[in-house]
């Protein structure tokens, strides 16, 4: 099966890629169409922010109200889709697993679900509903917002992804710190560095002409570098003790023979 995959030409590639997005894209609009019976509910949650300040929100089109109603089921179908999606996908990228290895890439998947999800849940109720009510109240009496439906939720979408994809950070620098590849002094070192790209990373993910979208943003996000220089200790600290404990063994060994001599 190795084999096979490392001889496989550009175009098999190609095809593997496409039965991957073909699956993808179908798990996706199938979850959708399950989803829609709670986009409802789902939608009063998301308006919560707005309707808590006493706002209403309108719609200016004929479909508006329903397309708003298939971006949610969408947006729900993606996420409920989402194992599917990451299992296909880094079955691609890493090919011919042994069962051992299945096992570990399971977990893996799961993990990588449970982060993304995390970050779009905190993203909702840890930072979007301040920087909607905050951007509410930034109008004053004398200006009354005129929020339509479509526009908030293609706002909402846009807002909360970005949290789910930057949850997946961790799990990045684990694997890195794995191969060597990584340290933590080095992190430690470009602290400032990772300042400023999450300052920009903010404000390029949300848009915004106010300042404190991008920085309720880019907060979570360094926040989660810090985890990551931390995951990266622990991954160190247990290199260090398995390579203490091999030195005992081989020293143990050593002196047993030198006993027998």
């Amino acid at each position: 099966m190795a084999g096979k995959n490392k001889d496989m030409t550009m175009m098999e590639h190609l095809e593997e890629l496409r039965r991957v997005l073909l699956i993808s894209i179908m798990a996706t609009f199938i979850m959708a169409i399950i989803c829609w019976v709670i986009s409802d509910q789902v939608l009063r949650i998301l308006l919560e922010p707005i309707s808590s300040t006493g706002n209403d929100v309108v719609y200016i089109g004929i479909v508006e109200a329903l397309m708003t109603k298939i971006k949610v089921s969408f947006f729900l179908g993606f996420l409920t889709a989402l194992p599917v999606i990451l299992w296909q996908f880094w079955k691609f990228i890493l090919p011919a697993l042994r069962k051992v290895e299945k096992i570990y890439f399971t977990i893996f998947v799961v993990i990588s679900y449970i982060f993304f999800i995390s970050g779009v849940l905190l993203g909702f109720y840890a930072v979007f509903r301040v920087a909607v009510k905050f951007l509410l109240h930034f109008g004053g009496n004398e200006l009354i917002p005129m929020l339509t439906i479509g526009n908030y939720i293609s706002f909402t979408i846009m807002f909360l992804l970005p949290f789910g994809i930057i949850f997946e950070l961790p799990l990045g620098v684990y694997f890195l710190a794995k191969l060597d590849l990584l340290s933590h002094k080095y992190l430690v070192k470009k602290r400032k560095l990772a300042i400023c790209f999450s300052v920009v990373t903010g404000a390029v993910l949300i848009p915004s002409p106010d300042i404190l979208t991008p920085l309720m943003m880019a907060a979570p996000i360094y926040l989660l570098y810090e985890f990551s220089v931390g995951i990266v200790r622990f991954v160190e600290w247990g290199k260090r003790r398995r390579a203490g404990k091999q030195r005992e063994r081989e020293m143990a060994g050593y002196k047993t023979t030198v006993r027998e001599n």
